[in-house]
């Protein structure tokens, strides 16, 4: 089993297309407000940043348990951020997403194992080719049972020797979260057919659909 979750870390970690080769152009931010954690009873939310949120978008939309997934802006100091000054790395914001999920469907340790299979958790501040604060590897947590088992996480892949280099993911409580534009929005559904969609997103869910087929919708 180690060596498979290996092979699979391996894969995700090899893809190193920038998602912002090829972006649409700039708008505003069609949301003024943060996002509020008004969650149906008995749900849950949480928070990733792993990279382009157009990828970890696309792949817990597929996750079984997953009522929604929101791409935004989390972590930073520059009040409703837009696409723009995100990209300036100047905000201390991070590409994230923000997923609403069933705990009696799938756990939050489910959630865990496939953030740190769909992202390399070894690069600061950077994913493949996008470079920047904005990328960094980042777990927002919403209580302390969320804190313990993130770090417990990191602990026991770190312990197994999964990576060869040191994981730099960081565990934060999660501060105001700022939805992305409308266009960030479930990109790949609406954007399939788009160079970065096909030759990274693409492949990453047919890997996924391989290696945790009984996760997902």
């Amino acid at each position: 089993m180690k060596n498979e979750v290996k092979l699979i870390v391996l894969f995700f970690c090899s893809i190193v297309i920038s998602c912002t080769a090829k972006e649409k152009p700039i708008v505003k931010a069609e949301f003024k407000e943060p996002t509020k954690l008004n969650v149906t009873e008995g749900m849950e939310i949480a928070t990733f940043a792993g990279g382009c949120f157009w990828c970890t978008e696309a792949v817990f939309l597929d996750i079984k348990g997953v009522e929604k997934v929101v791409s935004g802006y989390i972590g930073g100091v520059t009040k409703n951020p837009t696409y723009k000054e995100i990209c300036t790395g100047t905000t201390g914001h991070a590409e994230a997403i923000q997923i609403t999920f069933d705990p009696e469907k799938v756990a939050y340790e489910d959630l865990l194992e496939i953030f740190f299979a769909t992202h390399d958790p070894t690069t600061l501040n950077r994913q493949g080719a996008d470079i920047g604060t904005q990328y960094r590897s980042e777990i927002f947590y919403h209580s302390l049972a969320q804190k313990d088992k993130a770090e417990n996480y990191i602990a026991l892949i770190e312990k197994e020797k999964l990576y060869e280099k040191k994981v730099v993911t960081k565990v934060s409580t999660a501060t105001i979260f700022y939805p992305a534009e409308e266009y960030h929005q479930n990109y790949y559904n609406q954007n399939a057919e788009q160079g970065y969609c096909q030759m990274v997103i693409a492949p990453k869910l047919e890997k996924l659909r391989k290696y945790y087929k009984t996760k997902l919708k």
